[in-house]
């Protein structure tokens, strides 16, 4: 299993998008400051929205797909959809 992952920071006010095969570990690994640069700066991040895929490459795809659209709007979006499913 493959995910697709928002993370968002209070401190920077910033939305991370990212994948991964094991999700938990990796915003663990983001909020030890081991995500790089970005994610470094703005710990903590908090995860908002995920996905779940069967291969890594359709989870790049759609990260790229997310990506691509470089809207706050789009990942606001998302995420509040995801939220209103589990309702």
């Amino acid at each position: 299993m493959y995910f697709v992952y928002i993370l968002y920071s209070d401190k920077c006010n910033k939305y991370y998008i990212g994948q991964t095969e094991s999700l938990t570990r990796r915003v663990e690994e983001h909020n030890q400051g081991k995500g790089g640069a970005f994610t470094s700066a703005c710990i903590p991040l908090a995860l908002v929205y995920h996905e779940s895929f069967e291969s890594r490459q359709e989870a790049v795809k759609r990260e790229r797909e997310i990506k691509g659209k470089k809207s706050r709007k789009y990942i606001e979006y998302l995420i509040q959809s995801r939220s209103t499913e589990n309702l």
